[in-house]
């Protein structure tokens, strides 16, 4: 028995979590990085950050997010240097979700299982967090196309966190924070970008 000509050799393994629907309710703690880490949207001086025009935009479109995305409102954020951090809130008054628990006895609010997996390419769901994030990069990216920063691109993909029930939001939040000022010490550091 043949196997296919690239099975398993160019796929890339998702870091979302199995089985959650992330257009489900729930907070999201995003990191985006810039492509290769580039300098693209500023820089920290005395622990503070100095925004660039590109920046100016990311943080202009971050803040407008919910004017784009029903039940969607952005929480604690901060453009950095090369990446950005922000929670993303999703609040559908409609949407039915049920607790369960972690491992680690954290309550984690969990939508109801879909059984029907078989189109996984299919387009982004309607208000979704790849949705939103997708949005949001895209339209930073034509920005910067129209203004003459070709140059301008972003990781391809996003690193995120459910924000559980367990007391972490405020650590998060904090995090965000003290972003700019722990900059100098941890910038080169690849584990800063997220906690």
């Amino acid at each position: 028995m043949s196997q296919p000509k690239f099975k398993g050799k160019y796929r890339v393994e998702s870091t979302r979590l199995p089985n959650w629907d992330y257009a489900a309710n729930g907070r999201y703690f995003i990191t985006i990085c810039t492509k290769n880490r580039v300098y693209f949207f500023g820089d920290v001086v005395a622990g503070k950050v100095q925004l660039s025009a590109i920046g100016q935009i990311a943080q202009k479109f971050w803040l407008d997010i919910p004017h784009h995305f029903t039940h969607t409102n952005i929480d604690a954020h901060i453009i950095m240097p090369n990446h950005v951090h922000g929670i993303v809130v999703i609040n559908r008054p409609e949407n039915n979700v049920n607790l369960v628990e972690t491992r680690h006895g954290a309550s984690l609010r969990q939508p109801p299982q879909k059984t029907d997996r078989s189109n996984q390419f299919a387009p982004l769901k309607r208000g979704s967090l790849q949705a939103i994030i997708n949005a949001y990069k895209s339209s930073v990216t034509r920005w910067c196309r129209q203004n003459g920063h070709d140059y301008f691109g972003w990781q391809p993909r996003f690193y995120d966190h459910i924000i559980r029930q367990d007391g972490s939001l405020n650590r998060i939040r904090q995090y965000i924070i003290n972003n700019p000022s722990k900059w100098e010490l941890e910038r080169n550091n690849p584990t800063n970008l997220w906690i």
